[in-house]
């Protein structure tokens, strides 16, 4: 089986480590980046199969990264859940209809992001 790989776009550092340490304990080959344009030139050059986005980034947010990514040849494949600090359900709707498949909260842990993850098939 090829190795699943997991994109991890976040403007912390530290939420990229953790983020980090929990996918790959799911056995995925993990990138980051720490905006979506970083993570658009990433995804230009290797398609990644799973993103976890944050929303709030300098540069190029997590919905304008989105927008754009599904908008690239292959752009459609990727599972993307957005981690937000956002709990209001028309923003949450508007990632949605931008695209992501899922979103989660955070802070999160391993328990929620393999439920996440397992529910749009990405683990």
């Amino acid at each position: 089986m090829s190795t699943r790989t997991c994109l991890i776009v976040d403007d912390s550092r530290i939420i990229r480590k953790v983020a980090r340490r929990i996918v790959e304990a799911f056995g995925m080959e993990v990138d980051e980046a720490a905006d979506g344009a970083e993570a658009l030139a990433l995804c230009t050059g290797a398609m990644p199969q799973t993103i976890l986005l944050d929303w709030n980034m300098p540069v190029m947010d997590g919905l304008t990264f989105l927008r754009r990514l599904r908008a690239l040849p292959g752009g459609m494949s990727p599972k993307v859940l957005f981690c937000t600090i956002e709990t209001r359900a028309e923003r949450i709707a508007e990632a949605l209809s931008a695209g992501a498949d899922d979103y989660v909260m955070k802070p999160f842990d391993g328990v929620i992001l393999q439920s996440k993850l397992s529910g749009v098939g990405a683990v």
